[in-house]
């Protein structure tokens, strides 16, 4: 797939499933940036090694995800873009009834409203230049639910929502807008759970992989964040033109379940 000469906005993207759409991306010909809420320099140097390891340009551009202002700048210095990837996502586990108001606010800010106004201030752009790729990151959890995740499952159903919203209201301009639904990837957030999980259940990696943290994920297998970045790669492919307004789940068959 040849992306030359496209460029792309990558929320969330300074680590995970964010960094590894964006390699992908760049890997695919794509001019990136990057995006995160601090503004280190190691952050910048992230940027600059994608740009060396793949011919293309890429910057980073820190933006707070959970403030409108900070996404529509984000695009803005960015200077608009022809592939707009909304990534930025926060978890917080509680039951409902306490579930901290802060919390709440805070993931439907970052995981669903940062979506909604990176994409109104991209979509301009994209309709003068008559083509365009809108992905968001939803989850599994934007198709299904689980208990005490209330604010990231509602969120993730929004994305998926706002994303076929967004496919009606583009249909015949060459843009298209999708939800990638990932089950449980192997970032390197879950990798760090590995070891307490382990104590915790007395058991081998290989046995807590598969019987605690892939207990709904019926391959039993991590996704990993290059096959997430390839499914983004398929949607801004001539491949895709045609598909906008759905789900692609890349869950290991959770929500065949």
């Amino acid at each position: 797939m040849d992306l030359k000469g496209k460029s792309a906005i990558i929320t969330g993207s300074n680590s995970g499933i964010g960094l590894g759409v964006a390699t992908e991306l760049a890997r695919a010909g794509a001019d990136v940036v990057i995006n995160s809420f601090t503004d280190r320099p190691e952050d910048h140097a992230l940027a600059a090694q994608i740009a060396a390891d793949h011919g293309v340009a890429a910057r980073y551009i820190p933006a707070d995800m959970s403030k409108a202002e900070d996404c529509r700048a984000l695009v803005e210095k960015a200077g608009g873009c022809d592939i707009l990837v909304n990534n930025a996502g926060i978890q917080f586990v509680a039951p409902v009834e306490e579930f901290p108001i802060d919390k709440w606010n805070q993931i439907l800010a970052i995981n669903l409203s940062s979506a909604f106004h990176t994409t109104a201030a991209a979509l301009p752009g994209m309709r003068a230049k008559g083509w365009g790729r809108i992905v968001n990151i939803a989850s599994a959890h934007g198709l299904t639910a689980s208990p005490f995740k209330a604010a990231y499952v509602a969120a993730k159903h929004g994305v998926v929502g706002l994303s076929k919203t967004v496919a009606l209201e583009t249909a015949g301009q060459g843009i298209t807008c999708n939800a990638v639904c990932p089950g449980y990837v192997l970032t390197p957030l879950v990798e760090a759970q590995i070891p307490d999980q382990m104590k915790v259940h007395n058991m081998d990696r290989d046995t807590v992989i598969r019987e605690v943290m892939l207990q709904r994920q019926p391959s039993r297998q991590f996704a990993t964040t290059e096959q997430i970045g390839g499914t983004v790669v398929y949607l801004c492919s001539p491949h895709a033109d045609q598909v906008t307004g759905t789900t692609i789940s890349v869950d290991g068959g959770w929500t065949a379940l």
